[in-house]
């Protein structure tokens, strides 16, 4: 839950590392039963810093994570994060940000050209109605939801990522991280819907950096091309992502 949080603004191609991450420990507050009604912006809190107890800082945002979650990091051909993947026994989820205007609404276009995109591709589509409003489920080999919500210039999406069996509970796990996530836009002015930077901690990143360097040894003895994928990809990339395993 927010801590110290304040009164709410009037206005409202990727090689893929697995990280294992050391998860902040809950607190006595985050493991009551008080219900969440987040996400958060960082401007929410009196103190800044509290929004950093109990969740991984990624730098734009800041989220929950499962007690038995790992991280699947997505790099660009030049090392940057791009996208970072909570991974649980049901499947996995992401959670990113992007600039969005100081009106609500972006996120009913978004989900309205992804729900396109989807039925473009073959996939069942279907909108349906969650805690935040629409939410847009796509299915074929496996299945994948994409969660919204409009905020104070930003927009924040949930990508649910499982198969036909575990994404009802998968979408649980992402409903949970994401009512307690908090966004840090920052104030540099940016287009309508340009990602919010990723920003990984120092030990992550050295992490991230290591596993990077073994897997490049090993694609040297072994020459064919891993596979890339994008989490700024169509929709049903990421569907299909369901079925390969990520």
């Amino acid at each position: 839950m927010a801590f110290g949080k304040r009164k709410p603004h009037d206005e409202p191609a990727e090689a893929e590392v697995a990280v294992p991450v050391q998860k902040p420990e809950p607190t006595a507050a985050a493991e009551s039963d008080v219900e969440l009604d987040g996400p958060f912006d960082i401007e929410d809190f009196d103190d800044p810093a509290a929004a950093e107890v109990a969740r991984l800082d990624l730098g734009s945002v800041l989220i929950p994570m499962p007690g038995d979650g790992q991280l699947q990091v997505e790099l660009t051909d030049t090392g940057v994060p791009s996208a970072v993947w909570v991974v649980t026994v049901n499947g996995r989820f992401t959670i990113a940000a992007y600039a969005a205007p100081k009106t609500a609404g972006l996120w009913r276009e978004v989900a309205t050209e992804l729900a396109d995109s989807l039925r473009k591709d073959g996939a069942k589509v279907s909108i349906q109605d969650g805690p935040w409003g629409r939410e847009v489920v796509g299915s074929a080999a496996g299945e994948v939801r994409f969660i919204g919500v409009d905020g104070y210039r930003w927009m924040i999406r949930c990508v649910v990522n499982g198969t036909h069996e575990t994404i009802n509970a998968l979408t649980e796990e992402a409903r949970e991280a994401l009512a307690d996530t908090v966004v840090r836009r920052g104030d540099t002015p940016l287009p309508v819907r340009t990602p919010l930077a990723i920003q990984l901690p120092e030990p992550m990143a050295a992490q991230l950096r290591e596993a990077a360097a073994q897997q490049a040894a090993a694609q040297q003895d072994d020459p064919e091309p891993a596979a890339r994928r994008s989490a700024q990809g169509s929709a049903m990339q990421q569907l299909r992502s369901t079925s390969t395993g990520g």
